[in-house]
């Protein structure tokens, strides 16, 4: 596993050549917070944080065309860099979280739209991704290996999230909506298969840095974290074929299994960051990447609270109400560390 930080501000223009791709992990943290308190009946404060993560998308979206304008040259490199590739499912996701927003505000049109452009964006990622690693890596390059990676999973499930959701809109049309999330479900648990055992080989047995111990690791469990909300999802939705709806007990115990994985992980990542800043003592800066830590927990608290009431089991729901507070005392803290970094910058920036 390789440092994760590479620290450019997202507001700021001088930075632009270095604009992190993770950086749509914002809104990816933030939607996902507004879905959490919406589900768990705080409307005004979801509604507050849902218009936040729109505006926040709709400014990074413009920012990144403008760096592919202007510095298409840096976006090449940032694409055929292994540890940096994955960062860019970051748009698929925080795309689709847009349209679940837009979804559960009575806009249907837009969702669809949303989930569009966040499947055509994961169909170019995708392949592009694993050609990087095939033909621009060799054996020796086990370290770049990095939670990073797991982002991937968190787009494809994204996918099964808003895809599942407006199969309901489509009419006819929805039962092949309803085929392609099952397919995107079942690749997404593929692929975690993968990334998670060449994940687990490499922090277990290769030596291990307090460098290498960044925020991207907590990917690790929002990936398995987002898979158990498909999977209550699928399990929730109307599954229109008697084979998909024979594919629910799979789904069931899966989706146990994913989100047992995941509570497996949060005291562990606790772990390594006390081993990180405690006892290593490096200290705690502002860093893109940082968002992929609040994305997790937000997430963890969703996929609670759906499977609690997928599942009739009341202590779920419990479960969720303390992890969504933490998941905002999180996005508060990263804000101000956000903040601070554009202020900084924008005082050093020529008149």
């Amino acid at each position: 596993m390789t440092p994760d930080s590479v620290t450019p501000p997202v507001a700021a223009p001088m930075g632009l050549q270095v604009l992190h791709p993770n950086n749509f992990a914002l809104v990816m943290a933030t939607g996902i917070i507004a879905i959490g308190f919406g589900t768990l009946g705080f409307e005004t404060l979801a509604d507050a944080l849902a218009v936040f993560a729109v505006g926040a998308w709709l400014v990074l979206l413009l920012l990144s065309l403008i760096r592919v304008v202007r510095h298409a040259a840096a976006v090449r490199a940032d694409l055929l860099n292994p540890r940096l590739v994955f960062s860019f499912f970051t748009l698929v996701a925080a795309t689709d979280i847009v349209g679940l927003l837009a979804l559960e505000h009575g806009q249907p049109a837009v969702a669809m739209g949303c989930w569009v452009l966040a499947f055509l964006a994961w169909c170019a990622l995708l392949y592009l991704a694993f050609s990087v690693l095939t033909f621009l890596t060799h054996e020796h390059n086990v370290n770049i290996v990095h939670g990073g990676w797991l982002i991937a999973i968190v787009g494809t499930q994204s996918l099964v999230l808003l895809g599942a959701r407006i199969a309901q809109e489509l009419g006819d049309f929805g039962v092949y909506m309803m085929v392609e999330t099952h397919m995107l479900w079942d690749l997404g648990l593929v692929f975690y298969g993968i990334f998670i055992t060449l994940f687990c080989y490499r922090i277990f047995f290769l030596t291990l840095r307090p460098q290498d111990v960044g925020p991207l690791l907590w990917v690790v469990m929002g990936a398995a974290a987002i898979s158990a909300n498909a999977g209550t999802t699928l399990i929730s939705e109307d599954a229109r074929l008697p084979f998909l709806a024979m594919q629910r007990p799979f789904i069931d115990g899966a989706t146990m299994m994913l989100w047992a994985w995941a509570t497996w992980w949060l005291p562990m990542l606790v772990i390594f960051g006390l081993w990180k800043h405690g006892a290593n003592r490096l200290p705690v800066r502002y860093e893109p990447t940082m968002w992929s830590l609040v994305f997790p927990l937000g997430m963890y608290a969703v996929a609670s609270a759906r499977l609690g009431l997928a599942a009739e089991f009341p202590p779920l729901h419990w479960i969720a109400q303390i992890m969504i507070w933490v998941a905002l005392a999180a996005w508060a803290l990263v804000l101000v560390g956000l903040v601070r970094r554009v202020l900084n910058v924008l005082s050093h920036a020529p008149a």
